[in-house]
This record gives C-alpha cells, structure tokens and sequence, in this order.
C-alpha cells in the first residue's frame, strides 16, 4: 500500500495525503466520498478542490492553494455507506467534537510534503456484521442529564492467546451504537467504554454470550 506512496507524491503535490483505512476489515477503503471546506475567517464554506484517487488509495488535492496569497485552513470531510470516521489521528486524544481532517494550505509549497496518515473509518449504528457474529447494542448518555451523546467513541480490548484485541465503533443519531465482539471466550465479562472528549468516559460490563440481545447503557460522567 504504501510502496508506491513516494513515486507519486514526487509527481504530484498535495497539502494533504489521507488514506480511508476500513479498521473492522483492516484494508483500504474503496468507497468513499470526500468533500472539502476551506475557512473564511468566519464559518466554513465548500473550497473549489481537485480530488485525486491514487494507485495506493490515497486521496490527494493537488493545485489546492495556488490561487492563494496567504495561508487558508481546510479540511476534508469523509463519508462511507456503513461507516464514521474517526477524525482525530492516532496520537491524538478523542474528541467527538473534531469535525474533518484540518491542514493548512499554504500558497507556494513548503519544502517539506505532508505525510500519507490514515482515517480511521469505524463502523456505524448501520453496520452489516457478518452473520453468527456477537454484537452488543446500546445508547451513551450523559450520566448528568441523561441526553444521548452523539459520536462517542465506543471500544473493548483484550488478549485472546496473548493476542490484544480491540474493537470500536461510534455512537450515532440518539447516541446508539452496535459493537462487534469477536474475540472474548464465551462467559467472561467484558468492559465496553466509551468517551466523548478527554477526562469524560463510563463503561458498562458485558457478560457473553448472555447480554448480546440485551440492550446496554453507557453514561459518560
């Protein structure tokens, strides 16, 4: 996937690289929409960006920028039938209130490119899970006023045979959420979380194969 990345990057600048990275399947997503916004200085509005498919999957926007005096923050706003992007990158916090990926473009290229990263795309309230599969259900709520959060991220982990294993998905329209559970050996518990931003989350314990057609609660406090 990534081989041919430095070719075409050589040939082809872009202020941005962003690969659709399917996390349930563990491939590059090949269905995808993307839009891009450019900021005003007061609200965003949809920029006139050239959107390119790379060999490797990659989304890249050359030209963006070269009508440009100074500086113009954008960002990229994907979309898959069954899917939610997770918008944050890897090293950074969750946050449900990151909407797209933002960078800056700037009107002459810098000497450095920007680096491909990966956009996580998490399955959605919508999912098709294979058949046979354990899948919990649920709603996140704030613990407080017990309003349903929107785009929490939902998550289990653990170890199978020394293997760790994880599983996330986000939570939708009236803070629902379908996670898959694939791993755990029937009968033990397992902690499901979810978070909406940093220093808030809850979680609620999940018993197998007993609580599957349960409906499960997670409050974030």
């Amino acid at each position: 996937m990534t081989r041919l990345l430095p070719l075409e990057r050589s040939s082809l600048f872009s202020p941005a690289w962003l690969i659709p990275f399917d996390e349930y399947n563990q491939v590059v997503r090949g269905i995808v929409r993307v839009s891009v916004d450019r900021w005003d200085g007061a609200e965003w509005r949809p920029a006139d960006a050239q959107v390119v498919r790379t060999p490797s999957g990659a989304f890249a926007f050359p030209g963006l920028g070269r009508r440009f005096t100074a500086p113009v923050r954008h960002r990229v706003l994907l979309s898959s039938p069954g899917y939610q992007p997770l918008y944050p990158a890897d090293d950074v916090a969750f946050d449900a209130g990151v909407v797209g990926v933002e960078f800056v473009v700037h009107p002459d290229p810098p000497a450095v490119g920007a680096s491909p990263r990966l956009v996580r795309l998490l399955p959605d309230v919508t999912f098709a899970y294979p058949p046979g599969g354990r899948v919990v259900h649920g709603v996140v709520r704030d613990a407080n006023t017990q309003a349903p959060i929107v785009n929490a991220l939902v998550s289990a982990a653990g170890q199978v045979d020394q293997v760790q294993w994880r599983e996330r998905t986000l939570s939708g329209a009236a803070g629902a959420f379908r996670l898959s559970l694939r791993w755990p050996a029937d009968g033990g518990p397992v902690a499901v979380s979810a978070t909406d931003r940093p220093g808030r989350g809850g979680s609620v314990s999940v018993r197998l194969p007993q609580d599957v057609g349960a409906s499960q609660v997670i409050e974030i406090s």
